[in-house]
């Protein structure tokens, strides 16, 4: 079997499982946060009015909560629902709760890893899509919707289909200037947004071996884009020394049998990889970023929990010292932690020489909802996963995806610009 078939067998208590099995699994963590948490208060409300007993949750400290989507508040829902969230988790007894305006916080996608909430092995939900994320640290992670995870929070166990596996093989290592983000889109949109539909997609080879694990983090962040089910990659020596110096211990990594079986292999070279971007208005609208269009940029986004973990913001710096935007740029850390460490390492310096505006860690922009959102007509770079008509603003403006590199060499230009022509 491979790595997700005995992570699902063994959460379900069988020897073996197959693609297109259903097994009834137990939950390791699970996450909610301030959009997901108050549909799912809605949920607890609705069983409660059928007689159905939601006194308690099956296991509080398998349960954590991020303050991501709507803050800082954006309008007085946003902040209604802040308040119905601090009170859930005080009712309901859950200490994991990252607030915002206190201390650490961030992205749910990165807290996940950044605050090593959760293990290799683990079986792992949350109520948000790009939940996939954290299945580079070798976990079963997988997005599911209100309803589903109002059931796990009661029972600790949810059902799943057991799903047919892709290993997409990395031969050698990314060439300067190419990130992760280059070789999903690649993937993306070589197989399309619905190439790998309930399946699992799996990050393997030599390539992925030398890859860092923020990288694979983006890699499997992107699976949602392309419909799987899930993305992972085998834990390594990388994961463990990762996980173990933001204080994880006893660490018990799964991984494939050797015989394990794959419905498809699809095989990259790590030196065929360009600066890649995905056109306007699908992830799968793919395209090398030298035979992009020409356009006149109006904003550079850099944020998300795809395009601002440390790595990637060590990556702008690299192209913004000592140079000057030409555009509207805003960097978002992806979490406190990650601020603070930027700060530290005077890159924050480096983006406000640059003439950037730095703003505090938050999925608004990337949603369309808040903190710099699009107009009319406007065209922006940005290092979030959905380029959707309406996703970062106005139905009618656009937005181009890339690479961190790739969005810090447009800001440059103000022009979609591959960063070895700087």
């Amino acid at each position: 079997m491979n790595i997700v078939e005995n992570i699902l067998a063994r959460n379900s208590g069988r020897s073996s499982v197959y693609p297109d099995d259903v097994v009834f699994a137990n939950v390791d963590k699970v996450m909610m946060h301030d959009v997901s948490g108050p549909g799912v208060i809605k949920v607890f409300d609705k069983l409660e009015k059928q007689g159905i007993s939601v006194d308690k949750l099956w296991d509080p400290s398998k349960v954590w909560v991020a303050e991501d989507h709507f803050v800082p508040s954006a309008e007085k829902i946003s902040a209604e629902n802040i308040v119905k969230l601090s009170n859930f988790t005080k009712n309901y007894g859950i200490e994991k709760h990252f607030k915002y305006g206190m201390g650490q916080y961030g992205i749910c996608h990165t807290l996940s890893h950044e605050e090593a909430m959760v293990m290799p092995g683990d079986v792992y939900v949350g109520g948000d899509s790009h939940t996939n994320t954290t299945g580079a640290l070798g976990a079963f992670a997988c997005g599911l919707g209100h309803t589903d995870i109002a059931y796990v929070l009661l029972n600790g166990k949810i059902w799943f289909k057991v799903p047919e596996t892709y290993y997409f093989e990395l031969h050698g290592g990314l060439a300067a200037h190419v990130m992760a983000k280059d070789l999903i889109l690649k993937i993306i949109g070589d197989i399309g947004t619905d190439g790998g539909a309930y399946k699992t997609m799996q990050f393997g080879g030599s390539g992925i071996d030398e890859m860092s694990v923020e990288g694979r983090l983006t890699l499997c962040n992107m699976t949602t884009e392309a419909g799987a089910k899930n993305g992972i990659v085998e834990p390594d020596q990388k994961v463990i020394e990762y996980l173990s110096q933001r204080g994880a211990t006893d660490l018990n990594p799964i991984k494939g049998d050797d015989d394990a079986q794959y419905a498809k292999t699809f095989e990259y070279e790590g030196s065929e990889i360009e600066p890649m971007v995905a056109k306007p208005f699908s992830p799968g609208n793919t395209t090398v970023v030298r035979e992009a269009p020409s356009v006149e940029l109006d904003k550079s986004y850099i944020g998300s929990c795809t395009g601002a973990k440390y790595e990637d913001l060590k990556a702008v710096a690299s192209i913004l010292k000592g140079r000057k935007v030409k555009i509207r740029t805003e960097i978002l850390p992806a979490a406190i932690s990650i601020y603070r460490r930027a700060l530290e390492d005077g890159l924050l310096k480096i983006f406000l020489d640059a003439g950037v505006t730095v703003g505090p860690p938050t999925c608004g922009a990337c949603c369309g909802a808040h903190m710099g959102v699009l107009a009319k007509d406007e065209i922006c770079i940005s290092t979030t996963n959905r380029n959707f008509p309406g996703r970062m603003g106005h139905v009618e403006s656009q937005t181009y995806l890339s690479s961190p590199l790739v969005a810090a060499a447009s800001a440059v230009t103000g022009k979609i610009t591959d960063p070895r022509d700087l």
